[in-house]
């Protein structure tokens, strides 16, 4: 299971709503506790409607930040989470190649995906080739004090680290609702 404190799950919750693109950032855990959540942090990215792409050098920034604040790559690069803005959070292609391409020599990560009406796809990978997987569930737990919500400086925070990129016409001018194909 995948545990957020309060904070962190009212943190993903609002980042799902602010826009109606994908956003992505990284999960922030404590050394003795890597499955749980205590904080989302995002860096610098683009953001469609189903895709996010996160800048290498903002990055490169933030795993140099976290290192000067004392904390392991355990504590800060091994929680890859993002929302997907329509009714599925079931990976795409894409995420998958994300996933491999940028968590694939790890040790261990996680792949989390927050979708509408609190859906949600979490996937637990050890090792690389052949390695294995494990899919997770997601569960808010109330053992970490809740320090309440802060829409202000999470907007400042999505305001600073996301560019929308318009979207792409892909299939001509009649572009059908991705969402219509995961009506339950």
């Amino acid at each position: 299971m995948l545990r957020f404190t309060p904070y962190a799950w009212a943190k993903l919750l609002f980042l799902r709503e602010a826009v109606d693109v994908e956003v992505s950032g990284f999960g922030i855990t404590p050394a003795d506790d890597p499955l749980c959540v205590e904080d989302i942090v995002l860096v610098p990215q683009t953001g469609e409607t189903a895709f996010t792409s996160m800048d290498d050098v903002g990055v490169a920034d933030f795993f140099d930040e976290q290192v000067e604040l004392g904390r392991s790559p355990a504590e800060f690069a091994r929680v890859w989470i993002h929302t997907h803005p329509g009714r599925s959070p079931t990976p795409s292609g894409v995420d998958e190649q994300t996933f491999d391409r940028c968590f694939g020599r790890a040790d261990w990560a996680v792949m989390f995906i927050l979708a509408e009406n609190e859906r949600c796809y979490g996937r637990l990978r050890f090792g690389h080739e052949p390695g294995f997987s494990l899919d997770l569930g997601a569960d808010v737990t109330f053992d970490h004090p809740f320090e309440g919500t802060d829409h202000e400086s999470w907007q400042a925070e999505l305001d600073a680290n996301l560019t929308v990129l318009e979207p792409q016409t892909v299939c001509g001018p009649d572009l059908v609702d991705r969402d219509e194909f995961f009506d339950e």
